[in-house]
């Protein structure tokens, strides 16, 4: 026996519906979130279980894969499809095209969909609770990195409006000797008025080299000649300057705090050691890549199916006498920006990862092409390391291409 339960989630309520093979709708109630809820899901259900239930399965859909609602469900033995919302979308219009929609509708939608198309779903991955905290603290440590990059840009938008000599003293307005001297004069008389002996124990605290010829540079750009605005204004853009560099200094700090976890936490995984194999991929891309991509070893079902999901691999739209291959634009777009990472480092770790790439370039194929392509491989290689278990290993990955440098298959 089966039953289908479409589950349409919301912050404080779940929509459900049951129903069975013939899709004959067994059973609708509006579930609280929490324990309440679950309770009572586990009920609904068991009204329609035979007394044992030992040949009965409960097949899920929702529009989900995380958080403890899923957990639970999955905990309960129950088959889960995460369902994504752009399938759910299109999966809609087969049940009405009048575009009406209601949280009760999409319940039996999903209910429909795990009943008639569980076969091209993938059910929610068994990865391991290791693996999915190594996943929530590299995408916060990602996420405040790119938070950090959005508060300097403000800062840099802000400089520029009022106070652009500083923008030429300081390379990096997120290294520490810009904030601090920043935060002691944020306006451009405050920063005439900065000594040499302030300016040259700001960067000595920032570890800087040859500090005199910095000292010298950002004084001299400091006290340069510019355009002012008037000083009520100049005023209340240092203000916001100000607590800009106080957001950018936090942010510094938290990002530091959580690189030693995630790299703390990475350490310990059982795929740690292949993951840093890996050319071009350190603790903190590796602990990403592993976050995405999972560790349930049946997830994937070969590398092309690796591939498929780091949307690496291309896709291809074929009608009569047309045939166009393209890029895939949905993707997990995480994933891809570590996999981008990796493969831009293995140009300088790995020889054959540098021949593969200079040989695409010579076909006139464009950079973020010929990268793209590269990560393609790397997936591939690394979906083979997990399976079996082994290292990386240059020639193993490499030797087999006839133009890849005599150096590197040998390496």
């Amino acid at each position: 026996m089966r039953l289908f339960v479409g589950d349409d989630w919301a912050e404080d309520h779940h929509d459900v519906e049951v129903m069975d093979e013939a899709g004959k709708v067994l059973a609708r109630r509006r579930l609280p979130e929490g324990v309440a809820g679950m309770a009572q899901l586990h009920g609904l259900i068991g009204q329609f279980l035979p007394p044992d239930g030992a040949d009965a399965e409960v097949v899920i859909g929702i529009e989900t894969d995380r958080g403890p609602w899923v957990a639970a469900l999955v905990a309960a033995g129950y088959t889960v499809y995460p369902v994504n919302p752009l399938q759910a979308s299109r999966y809609r219009g087969r049940h009405g095209v009048s575009g009406a929609k209601s949280d009760a509708g999409d319940a039996h939608m999903l209910a429909d969909m795990v009943r008639t198309d569980s076969h091209q779903l993938r059910s929610a991955a068994g990865d391991s609770a290791q693996a999915a905290g190594i996943k929530v603290l590299a995408r916060t440590h990602k996420t405040l990195i790119w938070e950090r990059t959005r508060a300097v840009q403000r800062l840099r938008r802000q400089l520029r409006e009022y106070f652009p000599a500083a923008i030429e003293a300081f390379d990096d307005l997120d290294a520490p000797d810009a904030l601090e001297l920043l935060g002691k004069a944020a306006d451009p008389g405050s920063a005439r008025k900065l000594t040499r002996a302030q300016v040259s124990a700001a960067l000595k605290r920032a570890r800087r080299r040859n500090i005199p010829d910095k000292a010298t540079a950002i004084l001299a750009a400091l006290r340069s000649e510019q355009l002012a605005q008037p000083p009520a204004l100049t005023a209340a853009y240092a203000a916001t300057a100000r607590s800009l560099i106080a957001v950018i200094a936090t942010l510094n700090e938290q990002v530091k705090i959580l690189q030693g976890e995630v790299g703390e936490h990475f350490g310990r995984h059982p795929d740690a050691e292949v993951y840093l194999s890996q050319p071009g991929m350190g603790a903190v891309l590796g602990a990403r890549v592993l976050g995405e991509f999972g560790d349930d070893p049946t997830r994937y079902r070969d590398g092309k199916a690796r591939r498929n999901y780091a949307a690496t691999s291309p896709i291809t739209r074929a009608s009569g006498k047309k045939k166009v291959v393209a890029a895939r634009f949905v993707h997990n777009d995480r994933l891809v920006d570590a996999l981008n990472a990796q493969a831009f480092a293995a140009l300088t770790a790995s020889p054959g990862a540098r021949a593969f790439y200079d040989e695409l370039r010579a076909r006139e194929i464009e950079h973020n092409d010929a990268l793209r392509r590269l990560a393609n491989r790397l997936v591939g290689i690394l979906h083979g390391c997990l399976k079996t278990g082994t290292l990386y290993d240059e020639a193993t990955a490499w030797g087999h291409r006839q133009n890849l440098p005599q150096s590197s298959a040998a390496a």
